[in-house]
């Protein structure tokens, strides 16, 4: 047996080769400021369409992605992506090359390095961990503001393998509706508390099908579930994506939704999403948005409320401190009524109840503190922050019109 201690080594090529090839590891984590892996329970949630369009919402709010599949048995990103080929290898490097999605985002699978797509991957769990690290050092990524991890459904060899090997790495856990589906996630839950990997939280895909006729909403797989099974189990609540035939004609041809003037529920509620992620990940401490300009806020037309403080008509910047709240009455994507209403007086986690209890569900606002946002969020409010100082009838006009331009959240705390 071969002795590397005390400095003394009879195979000195190979401890110098493992050397460059950690230092190269290490070298390429550093330069990925976030890493999110992507999992499930069970198969059939649509976790790799998840993943996908997750990267690619980040990407079009001008973030940095790299999206990399590891589900060695059963590879999907690529075709959803509509990205084929062998990845190309820079000789002068001495390293491989990702596809290019986009300007922003960057694709790698094992699908990547087979000629021909259908041959079977038949491996056993310690070359499936070289190979994930082996996707870290010699795939060069460069600079990334996100790195967004697909692997297959379960807790076995890969999301063990990204867990030990990848530091830093969030899950985020998806799910659909139906019980049979959550007693899976709960174990994905536990897992990532056993081998202490973050839980960014819980998505529930599929949650239900929204008529393109009557607009009304069939909960296909049950209702909520994802919902009760994160306050159950102690997880944040991130969003839930309806059921739409679109996303899978889109993945059988690799195209994407993103950017189709008739995006519908799913683009609405995936902007949010992704909102919602970006949110949790800045309360980590990590970077900023990218991104200077303004973005546009697109409107369900559902029936809600709307919650906007006020200070001489006007939305104010300083929510907790308000003269008063506008709540709008919004029907059938209507302006229906507003009611002014004097909040109680400033206290941490009192206006997420109080207006909890008002039945809001959407707060417009120019800045808002990241903990207030949590309370709300975990109230199924939705917040939009860094919108401009309008009367409410113009904000909640140009809202659902689509015509609603945000910048940056005011509020620093």
């Amino acid at each position: 047996m071969s002795s590397c201690q005390g400095g003394q080594c009879d195979h000195g090529a190979q401890c110098a080769e493992s050397t460059e090839s950690d230092r190269r590891f290490e070298e390429q984590l550093g330069k990925i400021k976030r890493k999110i892996l992507v999992m499930s329970g069970k198969g059939g949630v649509g976790k790799s369409s998840v993943a996908s369009y997750v990267a690619i919402g980040l990407s079009d709010l001008g973030f940095r992605v790299g999206l990399l599949d590891v589900d060695f048995h059963g590879p999907s990103i690529p075709r959803m992506l509509g990205v084929s080929g062998m990845l190309r290898v820079n000789e002068e490097e001495k390293c491989m090359v990702p596809h290019q999605f986009s300007d922003k985002l960057q694709v790698a699978s094992i699908e990547c390095f087979l000629e021909d797509r259908d041959t079977a991957v038949v491996w056993r769990g310690p070359v499936k961990h070289n190979v994930i690290k082996q996707f870290m050092t010699d795939i060069k990524w460069g600079d990334l503001d996100y790195l967004v991890i697909d692997c297959p459904p379960g807790t076995g060899d890969e999301p063990l393998s990204v867990a030990q090997t990848i530091p830093g790495t969030h899950a985020l856990i998806v799910t659909t509706p139906q019980e049979i589906a959550l007693a899976d996630v709960r174990k994905s839950i536990n897992f990532c508390k056993m081998v202490h990997m973050p839980i960014l939280g819980l998505v529930e895909n599929m949650s239900g099908y929204i008529c393109p006729h009557c607009n009304q909403e069939v909960p296909l797989f049950g209702k909520d579930g994802g919902v009760r099974t994160a306050r159950k189990m102690g997880v944040e609540w991130l969003g839930s994506l309806p059921f739409d035939p679109r996303v899978v004609e889109s993945a059988d041809v690799g195209v994407s939704l993103l950017g189709r003037q008739d995006g519908g529920p799913f683009v609405r509620e995936l902007g949010q999403l992704v909102a919602n992620i970006t949110r949790k990940m800045d309360q980590k401490g990590g970077i900023a948005a990218p991104l200077k300009e303004a973005r546009t806020v697109v409107a369900d037309t559902k029936t809600f409320r709307v919650a906007i403080p006020l200070a001489d008509g006007r939305l104010t910047n300083h929510f907790g401190h308000c003269e008063q709240f506008a709540i709008v009455q919004v029907e059938n994507g209507q302006i229906q009524g507003k009611e002014l209403v004097t909040p109680p007086p400033h206290e941490p986690g009192l206006l997420p109840r109080w207006l909890g209890e008002k039945d809001v569900h959407l707060i417009i606002a120019g800045g808002m503190g990241q903990r207030a946002i949590q309370l709300f969020t975990e109230r199924s409010i939705r917040v939009i922050t860094g919108a401009p100082n309008l009367t409410p009838e113009e904000l909640v006009g140009k809202y659902l019109d689509g015509t609603l331009t945000t910048g940056a959240n005011v509020c620093d705390h």
